[in-house]
């Protein structure tokens, strides 16, 4: 046995097929077979609480790849720090972004055993660029720049990516301070791509989802209210339309008048000066 396959037969060793996990879950709905029975039954009873959460799951997808191409053909980022990836599916960041510049540089980081699995046969780069794949939690700071900084240079600006990943953070675990470390590592010019569940009033179907989740799945979730998700921005230069509904940050012209539904993800896109 190789080395490879031995790290291989440790991740699937961490794969617990007994309760829902949310990046399987995420996968469903979006229309992966990267998922199982378990993660399929808590999928169809959230929707069934939330009937938009398909609707967001895809927003949020849209929203990154639209992101990434802004930063990359107008911004002219070439390096991508991408920490709570998911499961890979369509258009993820480096084909987004190498697919403008083949030149681009990324790494993906999660902690998810089944992500891992799938990232280092489906994550490939194009023969200029490079990608590489991270084993981490987004709580482990130094370990995540000091292996990143393997490919990326930190010297140059890079794209941070914290797509629906700081709600598995608590509140008693300084979400802000663990963003801030991160952002104080990177130089001028360098941008944070965020989004995030939210709580509102007008909105209660979101919360019973979650609660649901939380009696259920693993890992837990934190909600925000659209004021707390804006805050992680703090100290940053807010690109417009700021921080709001995913489907409505800089939507694909589609001739229609209508504005784009809005969903309970929020999102947004900041500069470091």
């Amino acid at each position: 046995m190789t080395s490879s396959d031995a790290h291989q037969d440790g991740i699937s060793e961490r794969i617990d097929t007994s309760r829902p996990h949310t990046a399987r879950i995420w996968n469903y709905w979006l229309g992966g077979k990267d998922n199982y029975p378990v993660d399929e039954a808590a999928g169809q009873q959230i929707r069934a609480l939330h009937p938009g959460i398909v609707d967001y799951a895809q927003a949020d997808r849209a929203f990154l790849g639209r992101a990434v191409r802004h930063l990359t053909a107008d911004v002219g980022i070439r390096q991508f720090l991408d920490i709570g990836t998911g499961l890979p599916t369509a258009d993820n960041t480096h084909e987004v972004a190498q697919r403008i510049a083949p030149e681009s540089r990324i790494v993906y980081v999660d902690n998810d055993p089944l992500v891992l699995r799938h990232a280092q046969a489906l994550l490939t780069s194009s023969p200029e660029g490079s990608t590489d794949y991270i084993d981490a939690d987004l709580r482990n700071v130094d370990e995540i720049l000091g292996i990143a900084a393997k490919t990326l240079d930190f010297t140059k600006p890079v794209a941070l990516i914290l797509l629906g990943v700081v709600i598995f953070v608590g509140d008693d675990e300084d979400p802000y301070g663990l963003v801030r470390r991160l952002i104080d590592a990177l130089p001028a010019g360098s941008h944070l791509v965020l989004s995030h569940t939210i709580t509102r009033p007008d909105m209660p179907d979101v919360d019973e989802a979650v609660a649901f989740w939380n009696a259920n799945g693993t890992p837990r979730l934190n909600q925000r209210t659209p004021e707390q998700v804006t805050r992680f921005f703090d100290g940053l230069e807010l690109l417009e339309p700021g921080v709001l509904s995913c489907s409505r940050w800089r939507p694909e012209d589609t001739g229609e008048s209508a504005e784009p539904a809005e969903v309970a993800m929020f999102a947004g896109v900041g500069r470091k000066n």
